[in-house]
């Protein structure tokens, strides 16, 4: 006698025989001779009986057309099985609508769903095909089915779900001096230790490259610049040695020659070892320039992922004082400022400058010049960003200014927002670190859903009531893909697990990551603040003060209970505000259908990214950071300030100043600013101009602006999906 069922997706549930009586029902019922009651009975208590205790669906729908081939109602047999070869044929419809819209290149939120890769290629097609075909099987086999129902009803997206079933992670910071001392070895050939700063460049190309292509996220360097500088110095005393052979004289005596800086000079008027001083130091910096040149070159042509992506890739850098760290910052500033190609502004690296008080913030620290020339090349390229140590929560007791490795106590982060510093299970460090995975709340939803209370109190007494249970749930979440995920061996990840991962040294190719993946956070992401507020109270916390108050009071709350899961599960959780791109418009467009246009929460295309103000609501840049900059200290896993101006920025530096003054002064961690910059698509021409409609250069119409999405560069806005132009196209400056 049957008593449980195996669904198609894996899921075991008990036995209805009236699912069977229906089934015949609905065949008879387009027969010409009509129902047989006694027939369907029949039939439906000999497969109950006859049948064994567990049969999966597939067994069962083949009894029941043997029964009726054998039966006098062949011609019901007949609409039988023609019904389930539909059946059949719906359920594999939608795959082939979207492995069409693949095919012929559509441009919908399947395809653009990251503006960073280009799908309409064949590798990005094939990776669309397998990013497509993997998720279904993810909900079908590896969700519970509480998480499965939470994906499908819109209140949870599980990020990078395509990348589940392979067990990687999300990001890392490079532990980069490993590389450049001892070499790598990623599973095909060896890599040698850099001996000048022309191979420690490409080896930190190289080490981004490959481990991009073992995890799901992005990949960062937190310290380029005293990473690479000790290249520079081994790079200086190679050109004595040319010197010494030319000349046939000994400067072994200058190779350690105390240098307050590497700063190009003409020779005229120069003798002696001065002379020979400053020849090798001007071509120390030319090699510098060069080697950092290629570095944003290869960056923005170094193919990842089956040649589908360049590597979505940052550096933090800034806070190096020495005169081979300051070579290497100047020389990086001046090539992007210099730009790539014909000019036109690099993609990647995500450059980051590390703001620090007594380093590089004002006037009397040693780096303040740099950051001077920082502001400029922000206001020109938008990089770098700007990375606030000063602020309370990015501090940490084990720094000193003259520790050679206090890089090591600085926090770093992922262009996009994502950050990673604090650790209950070792050192409180960004390096060797990173995000093991995240999942999004759409607390949009949840607002949504307590709208009929009609008392305010009440209504947002549910809410948190809501909040929580779907807290619990991703929490849960995060938990169980952690443990599938530590069940992958080092192997697996021959770059993370053997030269980045902090830990990662302990490990044999055939042991489990177990022992080292807890360094790593997880992160509990939400999205659309402003419109969950307007829900509740009618208003965003931009324009009202008790609207801020409460979106404060969610985001803490949220907040504790991350501590809590932390505790609970024994894992680094964080709350992240999401740098949502592709789900800021699948959220939105569910909740519409399902709510209807409600106005300031479903009736744009998109819903506002994670606690910012809304991008179409006009303020001032100080209200903006007076509003924002709370929230901060609350989402540990990541957040970013943003500041739209008008106009060329090239030639007003001043304001970047101003926009770090701000971080400083509202205790921000991130930020940085957008500004308008045209491109030509054909020639790459760039410029600042307003309503260009040709090239200047070349005479093309096939212009674009370049922007920021959700924390990185488009060079077209040609792969942002729908909800994110309608963004773009809301979006207002701030005075």
């Amino acid at each position: 006698m049957i008593q449980t069922v195996v669904k198609r997706d894996g899921r075991i549930v008990g036995f209805n025989e009236e699912k069977i009586a229906t089934a015949i029902r609905k065949a008879m019922l387009h027969t010409q001779q009509g129902e047989d009651i006694h027939l369907i009975r029949q039939i439906t208590d000999r497969i109950s009986f006859k049948g064994n205790p567990q049969m999966t669906v597939e067994d069962i729908q083949d009894a029941v057309e043997w029964e009726l081939m054998n039966s006098s109602r062949k011609d019901v047999a007949q609409k039988y099985i023609a019904y389930r070869n539909q059946r059949s044929i719906a359920r594999k419809a939608k795959t082939r609508n979207v492995f069409l819209d693949i095919i012929n290149i559509k441009s919908n939120d399947v395809t653009r769903e990251n503006a960073n890769m280009n799908a309409d290629t064949p590798a990005g097609m094939m990776m669309k095909f397998a990013s497509e075909t993997t998720k279904p099987f993810v909900d079908d086999y590896l969700l519970s089915e509480e998480v499965r129902v939470a994906v499908e009803n819109n209140y949870l997206h599980i990020h990078d779900k395509d990348y589940y079933p392979t067990k990687s992670l999300t990001c890392v910071q490079h532990p980069l001096d490993r590389i450049l001392h001892d070499g790598f070895s990623a599973g095909h050939g060896e890599s040698r230790p850099a001996k000048r700063i022309e191979t420690a460049s490409i080896l930190g190309c190289i080490s981004l490259e490959t481990a991009q292509n073992e995890m799901h996220g992005g990949q960062a360097i937190p310290a380029f610049d005293f990473y690479l500088a000790p290249y520079v110095r081994d790079s200086f005393i190679e050109e004595l040695k040319t010197l010494e052979q030319l000349n046939g004289v000994d400067y072994s005596h200058l190779y350690q020659v105390p240098l307050d800086d590497y700063l190009e000079k003409p020779l005229d008027g120069l003798t002696g070892e001065a002379r020979i001083l400053q020849h090798a130091m001007n071509r120390t910096v030319a090699r510098v320039h060069q080697s950092m040149e290629a570095f944003i070159h290869n960056m923005n042509t170094i193919h990842s992922r089956g040649g589908n992506q360049v590597v979505f890739s940052s550096i933090n850098y800034g806070t190096d004082t020495s005169a081979e760290g300051r070579c290497i910052i100047r020389e990086l500033l001046k090539s992007t400022y210099r730009g790539v190609g014909n000019g036109e502004t690099a993609i990647f690296p995500i450059q980051i400058w590390k703001k620090k008080r007594g380093v590089s913030y004002l006037p009397e620290d040693r780096n303040y010049d740099l950051y001077k020339l920082a502001c400029q090349v922000t206001a020109r390229r938008f990089f770098p960003n700007f990375l606030n140590l000063d602020a309370t929560f990015n501090q940490s007791e084990a720094w000193q200014a003259d520790d050679p490795k206090r890089y090591l106590h600085e926090v770093a982060t992922m262009g996009c927002r994502t950050r990673v510093f604090e650790n209950r299970f070792g050192p409180k460090t960004s390096i060797g670190r990173g995000n093991l995975s995240f999942s999004t709340i759409n607390i949009v939803r949840l607002a949504i859903e307590c709208m009929h209370v009609k008392n305010q109190e009440e209504r947002i007494a549910l809410f948190f009531s809501k909040l929580d249970a779907m807290l619990e749930l991703t929490a849960r979440q995060l938990h169980e893909r952690l443990e599938f995920q530590k069940t992958a061996y080092a192997k697996q990840f021959p770059l993370l697990m053997k030269s980045l991962w902090l830990g990662c040294e302990q490990l044999k190719p055939t042991d489990t990551i177990t022992s080292v993946i807890n360094q790593g956070t997880l992160g509990i992401g939400f999205i659309g603040l402003a419109e969950c507020l307007v829900a509740l109270v009618g208003k965003h916390h931009g324009e009202d003060a008790s609207a801020q108050e409460l979106g404060l009071k969610i985001v803490s709350y949220m907040r504790d209970r991350a501590n809590q899961f932390s505790e609970q599960y024994q894992h680094n959780y964080s709350v992240l505000a999401t740098p949502a791109e592709g789900l800021s418009g699948k959220f939105t467009r569910r909740d519409c259908q399902r709510f209807g246009s409600l106005p300031g929460i479903t009736d744009r295309d998109y819903y506002t990214n994670s606690n910012h103000v809304p991008v179409y609501y006009k303020c001032s840049a100080r209200h903006k950071a007076e509003i924002e900059a709370p929230y901060h200290d609350l989402t540990r896993g990541g957040h970013i300030f943003y500041v739209e101006i008008d106009g060329d920025a090239t030639h007003n530096p001043e304001v970047i100043m101003q926009v770090v003054d701000m971080m400083d002064k509202y205790n921000m961690g991130y930020g940085s600013v957008n500004h308008n910059r045209n491109r030509c698509l054909d020639c790459g021409y760039e410029n600042a101009a307003p309503n260009l409609e040709v090239c200047p250069k070349c005479g093309s119409h096939h212009l674009d602006k370049l922007q920021r999405i959700t924390g990185y560069l488009v060079g077209t806005t040609d792969r942002w999906n729908q909800a994110k132009l309608a963004e773009l196209h809301d979006r207002v400056t701030h005075d």
